[in-house]
């Protein structure tokens, strides 16, 4: 199984202006998962994909691959995921180069647990049918406690379909969880069939305590604070 690794990084963060280049912990950030992408003996190319010729030079020192500039079209704020890796592959198969999987590691998180490229690629192995894995944790604060705010000032359950779900004892609550930007493994028909996840996503479980996503200032406080710690 032929596999790339690909590293988002755009060059017009708002809320965190340059935040994939700020150094953490002596290193700008995007480096970070670099570092993790390069540790692993399975992967054949690291790449960050970046409309920035700043953040490409520096992820080059870091030891990844630039091969290209994202076109503008596809580094906006409301671009997704699938126009990114799409362009990627694309990049490649023109030059006939074959990927089976295409790993998404994000720079925002950079306290992975150890092995999660090996752990997906396990899992995708197993199964054939399965599309993609994604890293999840489970949630903190469930929905079905949750409450929203009409017009009128009045309040009823988010839940629309479940009666009186807040009141649900904690033991019979489903269990549910949230995506994180550790790691997400797409396989090559995934995304030639126009989807990042496929109609059979698998999930890669990992602990609450050991994820972070760097949005803001507050989050980048944060993981100074604890990475690697």
């Amino acid at each position: 199984m032929k596999l790339i690794v690909i590293i988002p990084a755009r060059g017009g963060s708002k809320s965190l202006p340059k935040k994939n280049i700020l150094p953490l912990k002596g290193r700008p950030l995007l480096c970070h998962s670099v570092d993790y992408s390069l540790k692993s003996k399975l992967v054949t190319t690291t790449i960050v994909s970046t409309d920035s010729q700043e953040i490409a030079d520096i992820a080059k020192n870091c030891g990844a691959s630039v091969p290209f500039i994202r076109p503008d079209e596809f580094a906006q704020d409301d671009t997704r995921d699938y126009p990114v890796i799409r362009h990627a592959l694309d990049f490649f198969e023109a030059r006939g180069q074959i990927f089976d999987l295409y790993i998404l590691l994000r720079p925002t998180s950079p306290m992975r647990p150890s092995g999660l490229i090996e752990k997906a690629i396990e899992i995708l192995k197993g199964n054939t049918n399965i599309t993609s894995v994604r890293s999840m944790t489970r949630i903190k604060e469930h929905p079905y406690r949750a409450w929203k705010r009409h017009d009128d000032g009045s309040i009823s359950g988010f839940i629309d379909n479940e009666i009186e779900s807040y009141n649900i004892p904690r033991q019979e609550l489903p269990n549910l969880y949230f995506q994180t930007g550790d790691i997400e493994a797409i396989r090559r028909e995934t995304i030639i069939n126009g989807s990042v996840s496929g109609d059979c996503v698998f999930p890669l479980i990992i602990k609450h305590d050991e994820m972070i996503d760097i949005d803001n200032e507050s989050d980048f406080n944060r993981a100074e604070q604890s990475l690697f710690t």
